[in-house]
């Protein structure tokens, strides 16, 4: 054998080696891809069970380099231009050449590449039973490297009614990409450690009271980047309360059970709160003054707006709104500017001005500087964020009837056009409903609980409806219904996927409704005979998950008057089925979009995600999300792949969860997202 012979096997045993040390939970199953090498080629000079695919305006070549990664053979896509849209590799959408997966397993898809820019990405397509092939996720964004390089990404669980998947590379910037050496293993193992002793815990979770009530009370409630929780009362519902000016906050720190009371500038009862991208809490509005006691007037709104600051438990006044504003939205966008619609004005008129604030200024825009529709959307419209940067009205509201119309609608910030949406039930009765963007963020799919109507006072539904915003014309199509009817229900997204439904009442602040379900979106059932909590909940609760996997709920206000100042804690199955998994180190908390950040764990992991913490009343937290982080695994050591996208994740701090294989998720990390 020549030095040159010896060389080149010496460089072939060397790919080996590296090949092999992709994670080694990749090599539990053989490859299950046809021609993974690229060498084979059809008829036209391409490589077999492989297609040029893409869409939109570019100027690009299809072709093959040599010699590739390994072997003769690399594909490679050249953008000259790319004024909008995408070219792949792919696979073949065809039962020969796509590989068979089974619901539940996750798999590690590698592939050796070059690439000249950032804009490229490994996008994978799911055949469904019923849709057939539909686009599942973009698992990672791929850096820039002259030199071949191996990627291996693990794709989440695979969903019911999903048979096979297609994946390939994805170039949508001006640049050249080559692709070489496509593996792809089922990783799955049986998830041990599952069994339970706990009784009914294990399958329905248990309640406490905690043996202290709240010092204020909790009409609005905001998980803090910190993992303390806000309680904003402002005069809490109370005339004699606002008489005094007597307006009370308080921080509860669950790690130590206690409280810090905060001086409260202002009625901030029914005002809109949402988190900013640094973790400060944007609050606008509020309770100008109650009705009044001979009709000349109803509820005013404020035109007051304040900033709340976790660091120092204090309020700092921003520049007003351009209305008075009780009862409105607040959905933060993908580029940390936050949008205010509804609620009623000063004047206990409809506010029909739609309330900007800039990020950048940290101000109000005036009512000149904002685009405006003069649309009135009703009272906490629940306007819930596209990932094409629109906003979604799913037709949950408070106080009567629904909007005119189906109910529901897209609107458009940027040209103002509202787009009605249709099918969803009753739409007349769904004041207090819940609507919630499902696990995870990037299926864009809503569902929309529950509801009754103040006015008529019928008993509250069981309804339920779920949409595809990814569909080019969505609309609603129904669920499956509650247990049984409710309104003011509490919907919180668990770190495990699920959907946790607790509280409501029959009627007007009335007959409260002890049940509790869990919604599975990978199956769209309910499994009803959860735990209930023994506190009533009702007008003026809420539930929310705390970052130790538990979920806590406070606040009643029925129509004697009276508010319920105990809080309750749920925790969920989950934590009654073995050891949580940790997350020991974090390669870094602050993540832009379309990176991928290391961190390590002591044992399997099934997934990973971003869970943003919520700020909700009133049935109504349009920004609550589940984003799912593909992962990269080599052993104990995970890569997470951020969405490039800042419409899935908007920007500021979310709490970060991985999953063990036993179905538990760990306490939660923070990290900071843009």
């Amino acid at each position: 054998m020549s030095r040159a012979d010896r060389r080149h096997l010496a460089q072939i045993l060397i790919i080996a080696l590296l090949a092999a040390l992709v994670p080694t939970a990749a090599q539990a199953s053989a490859n299950l891809l046809a021609n993974p090498g690229l060498e084979r080629l059809d008829a036209t000079g391409f490589p077999v069970c492989w297609e040029k695919s893409g869409w939109g305006d570019q100027s690009f070549t299809f072709g093959l380099t040599s010699p590739g990664h390994t072997g003769a053979n690399a594909m490679q896509i050249t953008l000259t231009t790319s004024p909008n849209g995408d070219r792949k590799a792919m696979m073949l959408e065809n039962p020969s050449c796509a590989p068979n997966v089974t619901p539940g397993h996750q798999y590690d898809l590698s592939a050796w590449y070059r690439t000249s820019t950032p804009d490229t990405v490994m996008t994978v397509f799911r055949h469904d039973a019923a849709q057939g092939w539909v686009y599942w996720t973009d698992l990672a964004t791929l850096p820039v490297t002259a030199t071949w390089t191996p990627k291996t990404v693990r794709t989440p669980q695979v969903p019911p009614g999903t048979d096979q998947i297609v994946w390939g590379i994805t170039i949508y910037g001006v640049g050249t990409l080559a692709t070489d050496d496509y593996v792809m293993n089922d990783v799955t193992t049986p998830a041990g450690g599952t069994s339970c002793s706990a009784g009914d815990a294990c399958t329905q979770g248990v309640w406490q009271v905690l043996p202290f009530d709240s010092p204020v009370r909790g009409i609005h409630t905001v998980v803090l980047r910190n993992g303390d929780v806000l309680l904003v009362a402002g005069s809490g519902n109370n005339p004699d309360d606002f008489a005094a000016k007597t307006f009370k906050t308080a921080v509860y720190h669950p790690g130590s059970g206690t409280f810090t009371t905060v001086a409260t500038p202002a009625d901030l009862f029914c005002s809109g709160h949402v988190q900013l991208p640094d973790g400060r809490v944007l609050i606008m509005g509020g309770n100008k003054d109650y009705p009044a006691a001979d009709g000349s007037h109803g509820y005013e709104g404020l035109k007051n707006s304040y900033v709340f600051d976790p660091a120092t438990n204090s309020y700092t006044r921003v520049n007003d709104m351009t209305a008075g504003s009780w009862y409105p939205s607040a959905t933060v966008m993908g580029n940390g500017d936050v949008i205010s619609l509804g609620g009623l004005g000063e004047d206990s008129s409809g506010t029909v001005a739609t309330q900007y604030f800039s990020n950048a200024q940290q101000r109000w825009l005036g009512l000149g500087e904002a685009h405006q529709t003069w649309n009135f959307w009703g009272l906490y419209p629940s306007m819930i964020l596209m990932q094409d940067g629109r906003l979604f009205y799913t037709g949950s509201h408070v106080f009567g009837d629904g909007l005119p119309g189906t109910g529901s609608s897209i609107y458009d910030y940027d040209s103002g056009a509202i787009t009605p949406v249709s099918g969803l039930q009753n739409k007349d009765q769904r004041d207090q409903s819940m609507s919630v963007l499902l696990p995870p963020a990037q299926d864009q799919k809503v569902i929309t609980l529950g509801g009754g109507n103040i006015n008529t006072n019928v008993d509250a539904n069981p309804l339920t409806d779920v949409i595809d915003l990814k569909q080019a014309a969505p609309a609603y199509t129904a669920g499956p219904p509650l247990p049984t009817g409710k309104m003011y229900v509490s919907a919180v997204l668990l770190p495990d996927g699920k959907v946790f439904e607790t509280g409501g009442g029959l009627h007007n602040r009335a007959d409260p409704v002890y049940e509790a379900s869990m919604y599975d979106p990978a199956t769209n059932t309910f499994t009803a005979g959860m735990a209930t909590d023994p506190v009533p909940r009702t007008y003026h609760s809420s539930a929310f998950l705390l970052p130790d996997g538990r979920v806590m709920a406070v606040g009643d206000n029925p129509g004697n008057g009276s508010f319920d100042m105990r809080l309750s804690i749920y925790s969920p199955p989950y934590l009654f089925r073995g050891a949580r998994p940790q997350i020991l180190t974090i390669q870094e908390h602050h993540w832009a979009y379309g990176s991928t950040h290391a961190i390590t764990v002591d044992g399997p992991v099934l997934k990973a995600e971003l869970i943003r913490p919520e700020a909700v009343t009133h049935s109504s937290d349009p920004n609550q999300r589940f984003v799912d982080l593909p992962m990269s695994v080599n052993g104990d050591t995970i890569g997470l792949n951020l969405t490039s996208n800042p419409n899935i994740a908007p920007p500021g701090w979310y709490m970060l969860f991985v999953v063990g294989t036993n179905g538990v998720p760990s306490v939660a990390q923070w990290v900071q997202v843009g």
